[in-house]
């Protein structure tokens, strides 16, 4: 933890807007440097135009492959775009555009020439497949629309990023995410100006560029998969802080179009974040489920913002909320609790939404997570009699059930989740935090009572656990061995004093690899899994014993994992 964690940015913290423009047309990328190739994580191709990592002609290459993939595909239809608040997002958005035009492709972009959250996109592109119709949604034949975002997510203010959502509205398969990546490389090496653009202003007037209303089709629609009469009768008041990013407009439209007592915060955007607090290791980073990154918000709910003479004697709002720059993230602080958990929230959701909130539900829809969330989930799950789906890392596995209505809820332990409609049809396939802030004001409405207190209710029945990431380091070659681990090379029988119930590479959902390594016992678990990014494994652990018990499987799963390397 950085000894400046939670405090406010400082002048030298902030980024030179220009500097990081600039270098995005200036600097040619290095692809002797894989640091400075296109490569698709579990949210798109990010880096930073300074590192040579995100630049122009990354993006000429994208975009570009992107065409001759969806035309592969078979998909001609609309492709709708996006962008949040990053300073590389505008840029890359205009580059992507040229190459859009040129293509021919119909291209849909945002009315009021504006930002548009992630959870947004991806509404547009399934209402335009058939979400909310008789026939549902189609994936396959002509006419599918698909996406692209230009966001880097919660990361810092110098990175870009660039995703793409195929036709069933969520983040890309591997199965595309690699042809596209490979494809970006090759026009890469053999030179981006073969490419064909036209210029910004000719592909703004061009026939095939459409404005749409992303946010009036958003905000409007938000009734079927929110109770939003319960929230307005209830009279919740609701902070909500979209930490600059993209959805600063949408939250002002949800609470004139509803009538919600709803106050904005904080509705500046600022490309460097210099209102914001610095996270654990002393970078502005926009995690909403930070308590570092979040502290100006926990810290007003508390009653301990502005000087002590103007400090509110109680919390100004009964609930606040916030989003990361592209709005798929959610965290929730409550007066009694502060920032909760993203874990706990996502009990608490799943408990509530599966527990008579939604009759129209299909009976056997089941409850998602991804297998490095919390194990209270699970006997949430099993109290419910709810079959659970545990997927590896990555939203893209819950996409399937989501489109056809066989998993109502899926979560990620990093505050990202989507769920149904209250008619049991898909809303996003991709996360939608502004869903999810809501629901927790929807949760107070209905039940009277806060989040956090709920969770409370729920460790009392279930039990408490600790839970925690950290890091390790690891090199190239370690981390390829750990994502290729076999249980069997798992020596250890015992964990932190606990016999070992199972040895996982495998999830046990849908069998697809989890790409590293869980262990469990009756009363803990840990989870290993290399970075994509940096040369370190990443171990997520979980105790129902004790804080001290929860050290200990850390401290020993760092043992195994050394062990099974060799």
């Amino acid at each position: 933890m950085d000894p400046r964690a939670g405090t406010p940015a400082q002048p030298s913290d902030l980024i030179d807007v220009d500097a990081v423009v600039g270098a995005y047309y200036d600097r040619t990328p290095d692809l002797d440097d894989p640091a400075q190739r296109v490569v698709f994580g579990t949210s798109g191709h990010r880096g930073s135009s300074l590192d040579g990592a995100f630049n122009e002609a990354h993006i000429v290459a994208t975009t570009a492959a992107i065409v001759e993939y969806r035309s592969a595909q078979g998909t001609d239809g609309p492709l709708f775009i996006g962008r949040d608040t990053h300073a590389l997002s505008l840029p890359a958005w205009q580059t992507a555009l040229e190459v859009l035009a040129a293509a021919g492709v119909e291209v849909h972009v945002d009315a009021r020439d504006s930002w548009t959250p992630t959870p947004a996109v991806s509404h547009a592109i399934l209402l335009h497949n058939g979400a909310a119709t008789s026939q549902g949604v189609r994936v396959e034949g002509p006419g599918l629309a698909d996406g692209i975002v230009v966001t880097p997510s919660h990361n810092p203010p110098r990175d870009g990023g660039f995703k793409y959502n195929p036709p069933h509205g969520g983040p890309a398969g591997s199965d595309a995410t690699s042809w596209i990546a490979r494809r970006a490389n090759e026009l890469l090496r053999s030179g981006v100006g073969q490419v064909r653009r036209v210029s910004a202003e000719t592909a703004l007037a061009a026939d095939t560029t459409r404005r749409h209303d992303y946010l009036t089709a958003y905000v409007d629609d938000l009734p079927s998969v929110i109770d939003i009469p319960a929230i307005r009768a209830s009279g919740v008041r609701i902070g909500a802080d979209p930490l600059g990013g993209a959805s600063v407009e949408y939250w002002g439209a949800i609470a004139e179009r509803h009538g919600l007592d709803l106050t904005v915060v904080n509705p500046q955007v600022d490309p460097r974040w210099s209102f914001m607090t610095l996270d654990w290791d002393g970078k502005i980073r926009m995690d909403c489920s930070s308590p570092s990154a979040m502290a100006s918000l926990v810290r007003m709910m508390q009653g301990t913002a502005g000087t002590a003479a103007t400090a509110p004697a109680s919390a100004p709002y009964d609930l606040a909320t916030g989003n990361d720059a592209d709005s798929d993230r959610h965290g929730i602080v409550t007066p009694d609790g502060g920032l909760m958990n993203p874990n706990h929230y996502l009990a608490v959701a799943i408990q509530y939404l599966f527990s008579g909130a939604r009759p129209a539900w299909p009976a056997g829809a089941a409850i998602g997570k991804t297998l490095v969330s919390s194990a209270l989930i699970d006997r949430v799950a099993a109290a419910l009699d709810r079959r659970l789906l545990e997927v590896p890392v990555g939203f893209k596995w819950f996409v399937p059930g989501l489109l056809d209505g066989s998993v109502g809820f899926g979560g990620e332990e990093s505050a990202g989740a989507s769920f149904l409609r209250t008619d049991g049809t898909v809303w996003t396939t991709d996360k939608d935090g502004i869903q999810l802030a809501l629901l927790a004001a929807e949760i107070q409405a209905t039940t009277g009572r806060s989040p956090s207190q709920l969770h409370g209710e729920l460790t009392d029945r279930f039990g408490e656990s600790w839970y925690a990431r950290v890091d390790a380091p690891a090199t190239l070659e370690q981390k390829a061995t750990l994502g290729a681990l076999t249980p069997e090379q798992v020596r250890s029988t015992t964990l932190a004093g606990e016999a070992i119930g199972a040895k996982l590479t495998a999830a046990p959902g849908n069998g697809a690899a989890i790409g590293g390594l869980k262990v469990a016992t009756e009363n803990a678990w840990f989870a290993a899994r290399p970075s994509g990014t940096e040369n370190v494994y990443k171990i997520y652990a979980e105790s129902f014993v004790s804080a001290d018990h929860l050290a200990r499987v850390q401290e020993e799963a760092r043992g195994v994992v050394s062990d099974a390397l060799g």
